[in-house]
């Protein structure tokens, strides 16, 4: 459904920009799903308001680089239900940013996130809810996945159950030393709802991911650099003058992907997004209306009058 929405809407574009509005447009209203599946956006909205607790924060750099911090330390920064609205929130600001290139994604005093706040979870218990979370969730990481930034997730201490997922909806995934990503869904009973499988098996593959999820696997820094779920690992410095913290070495890490004007940046995740996600004859048409919409731009010109080609 979700890639039949997407594919639905590029074909009937003719312009990369009306491509992308649309798009966007059509994720922020909760096109993943509609009310014959028994969802409505608003309606799910009201009932996780009712689950308080934590906060989504999310700081605009001047460099383009934003920083979205899960913050509910003393549940290790599960998510309540006013986070999961936050965080569409958050999605939806990171949408509307036009200076915007890249996106770091870290929890906040020293871990990642254990997934959902059992409040919630218990308050949510019955059937028709737990769809509800699970539909609320999926449209919101699918629109993450899908910004027109770069994105990172920075994992530090644990990342657990709903934690885990949202690890991959991000781009890339760095580790701090001593950290762990486990899909710990098979010790409550259940699978990965947010839409982590799917996206599991596109970064590891079928075989890993069903060792990671039909084992609930620990995955540290050295396991997930092996199977490709982790880029890199970050070594926490010493507290001392001059040391970087983690977000700078993320910073550091992901500036070498977000070097350059937005609007090229954009294009690039853009053409990648399609190439992801739609058949070949789809993304050429779509990576043909990108490369018309930043051809003769102020980039481009740029270059060819310093001639940064041969440089």
């Amino acid at each position: 459904m979700v890639l039949f929405a997407l594919r639905l809407q590029l074909l009937k574009s003719t312009g990369s920009c009306g491509t992308w509005a649309r798009l966007q447009q059509r994720q922020s209203s909760g096109c993943v799903y509609s009310s014959i599946h028994g969802f409505n956006q608003n309606e799910v909205r009201e009932k996780l308001q009712a689950f308080a607790g934590g906060s989504v924060d999310l700081l605009k750099q001047d460099s383009g680089i934003g920083v979205l911090t899960i913050n509910n330390p003393s549940l290790m920064n599960a998510f309540s239900g006013s986070m999961m609205v936050e965080l569409e929130e958050r999605v939806s600001q990171l949408e509307n940013w036009p200076e915007g290139k890249g996106l770091i994604v870290c929890g906040a005093a020293g871990t990642f996130s254990s997934g959902s706040d059992l409040n919630a979870v218990r308050g949510l218990s019955n059937p028709e809810g737990g769809m509800q979370m699970c539909m609320f969730m999926q449209v919101a990481l699918t629109r993450l996945l899908r910004l027109p930034l770069v994105s990172v997730a920075l994992v530090e201490g644990r990342a657990l159950g709903g934690g885990a997922e949202i690890t991959t909806a991000c781009d890339f995934r760095l580790m701090a030393s001593g950290s762990v990503i486990q899909f710990i869904q098979k010790h409550m009973g259940l699978v990965p709802g947010w839409g982590g499988a799917a996206r599991l098996v596109n970064i590891v593959g079928s075989q890993n991911a069903l060792k990671l999820l039909g084992g609930a696997l620990k995955v540290d820094s050295e396991f997930g650099l092996q199977i490709g779920l982790s880029d890199g690992v970050l070594e926490a410095s010493q507290a001392s003058e001059g040391a970087e913290t983690l977000i700078q070495q993320a910073e550091n890490w992901l500036g070498r992907y977000t070097k350059g004007p937005a609007p090229v940046i954009q294009a690039v995740k853009k053409v990648v997004l399609s190439g992801r996600e739609l058949p070949l004859s789809d993304a050429l048409r779509t990576e043909k209306d990108v490369f018309g919409s930043v051809w003769s731009g102020p980039a481009n010109l740029h270059a060819l009058a310093m001639k940064s080609k041969y440089k």
